[in-house]
């Protein structure tokens, strides 16, 4: 049986520990209290740090960044962790920005591989995100979100949606692929500035796109710790498991590794 272990740190950041690669999403690492900004008027203060410092992260093979220029996915902390990290993988716009050595930058269904010594060939594949309601691209800028594949695979790939809403891409990811483990970022984000457009997926959005999907696992991160969340981990956890889904669903314990079937 195949198993990876994940663990949540906190926010949209995950590390993914699976036959010898280590595996880091979205690095968030400042201390609570920063205030940000997000842009046309839209800003947010973290509220709650990492459950794991990033000195004691270890070392990391391979960081999927969804987007890199919004701090509760990119905070000072993590950006510094990505001058020790391995490869990078992001948007095109976000590769542009970084000037990291190692980055590559991919648009929706592109992918990439990775090898390394005594483990699987890992593809990435970027999928589609949208981080706003129609049209809002050239505010909120280029997201993506990744299916990680690699031989051994029993119960279908891994996907992280990266932030984004429920819209006809995200619906893609299921019509191409086999979907076993589902890391969806939630939330419900909105902004006085902007009134009731949302930002990030709801619990109601997962129900929706679970049924689709039908993977075996569906985590749901990045829904607590800062001020711009609508839809609070309590909330999503009770429409979560009065779903037909909440068998599926995996809360993960900040800071502890959770083992899984992939």
């Amino acid at each position: 049986m195949s198993r990876a272990t994940i663990t949540h740190i906190g926010g949209p950041t995950v590390l993914i520990e699976v036959g010898g690669w280590r595996i880091l999403t979205d690095p968030t690492f400042d201390p609570p209290g920063e205030h940000w900004n997000f842009g046309w008027g839209a800003t947010s203060r973290k509220l709650a740090g990492p459950a794991i410092a990033p000195t004691d992260i270890g070392p990391i093979d391979i960081v999927l960044l969804s987007h890199d220029h919004h701090g509760d996915n990119l905070d000072h902390a993590g950006r510094e962790m990505l001058s020790r990290a391995g490869t990078v993988v992001t948007t095109i716009p976000g590769k542009r920005r970084l000037g990291h050595g190692d980055t590559v930058g991919l648009a929706p269904w592109a992918s990439v591989e990775s090898a390394k010594s005594g483990a699987p060939t890992l593809e990435i594949v970027a999928t589609p995100a949208r981080h706003g309601p129609p049209g809002s691209r050239p505010i909120v800028g280029a997201v993506i979100g990744f299916v990680l594949r690699w031989k051994g695979q029993e119960n279908g790939v891994l996907w992280i949606s990266g932030d984004t809403v429920l819209f006809d891409g995200v619906r893609e990811v299921g019509r191409r692929f086999t979907v076993g483990t589902a890391v969806i970022h939630l939330g419900g984000v909105r902004f006085p500035i902007s009134g009731p457009l949302r930002y990030t997926m709801t619990a109601e959005d997962a129900v929706h796109l679970g049924r689709q999907l039908n993977p075996q696992t569906i985590v749901p991160v990045h829904c607590e710790g800062w001020k711009h969340f609508r839809q609070d981990q309590s909330a999503a956890r009770d429409i979560l498991a009065s779903s037909e889904l909440g068998g599926s669903v995996l809360w993960l314990e900040p800071g502890t590794p959770t083992e899984v079937t992939v």
